[in-house]
């Protein structure tokens, strides 16, 4: 992949993530709380995965993307501890509401989950859009 494909493939899952966020809302609006979990996941993973695809790191499962996230930029402390624990938090939330029967995510615990992923796209663009960081693509 050369640097215009790579570069097209941040900006698609960057709008992919913004996409899935509204589509959350709009299933907290109607409380359709399981959807809105795996909603709010994919927003993130969507981001998540095009700040790998920005340093070149691709994985083929979700359990892979979580792992090279937490590596290349959790542990350097690039995107908080926090964050890093929220994603893996909302991994295991859409996991258990996507494949598990019976169960069914309650409004107190999905309207928690709305500020910090916003916070996770949020503060993955401003690392895609700051120039020393573009810079190094």
């Amino acid at each position: 992949m050369n640097d215009q494909q790579r570069q097209e493939l941040i900006t698609y899952r960057i709008e992919k993530a913004k996409e899935a966020l509204n589509e959350a809302k709009s299933h907290i609006q109607n409380e359709f709380w399981n959807s809105a979990v795996n909603r709010l996941y994919y927003s993130c993973f969507y981001a998540v995965s095009a700040l790998l695809a920005s340093k070149q790191i691709y994985a083929k499962t979700h359990l892979g993307i979580r792992q090279m996230f937490a590596l290349h930029y959790v542990k350097p402390g690039i995107i908080s501890n926090e964050a890093g624990k929220f994603y893996t938090t909302i991994f295991d939330m859409r996991h258990t509401g996507d494949y598990t029967d019976f169960i069914i995510l309650e409004k107190k615990d999905v309207i928690e989950l709305l500020g910090p992923a916003t916070g996770l796209i949020v503060r993955i663009e401003e690392i895609l859009s700051t120039k020393l960081y573009l810079h190094n693509l």
